[in-house]
């Protein structure tokens, strides 16, 4: 299983971006996914998280500006990023729970990673 992040960027403060995080390969079901971020000199931190049945919660930070989505026909999970702050600058992960093979167990794969710069 790959996950393939894309959409990050520079922006200036309040504009908006949109993340994307393909899942590709041998896959029974995807289960929780989510977006992760870490700025330099920083632990990475969880921003949105979404299960299997759509139900999502946020970091304090992203609650009201950001909204997670995914699309389980395309394998895909959005971040919608709005209102932005030069805070919100870090590189953004994706994550999700993944089982292969019916039966089998629930693993967890991460993207690659995408840089999102906010200016002031």
């Amino acid at each position: 299983v790959q996950l393939q992040a894309s959409g990050g960027g520079l922006v200036q403060a309040g504009g908006s971006l949109r993340l994307s995080c393909a899942a590709s390969g041998s896959m029974f079901s995807s289960n929780n996914m989510g977006w992760y971020r870490q700025a330099p000199g920083k632990q990475r931190e969880l921003v949105a998280h979404i299960s299997s049945g759509g139900s999502t919660n946020y970091a304090d930070s992203a609650e009201g500006r950001f909204a997670i989505s995914r699309d389980d026909a395309k394998n895909t999970v959005y971040l919608q990023m709005t209102s932005l702050k030069p805070e919100d600058t870090a590189v953004y992960y994706c994550k999700a729970d993944v089982r292969a093979i019916r039966g089998g167990p629930v693993r967890e794969y991460w993207g690659q990673g995408t840089q999102v710069t906010v200016s002031s």
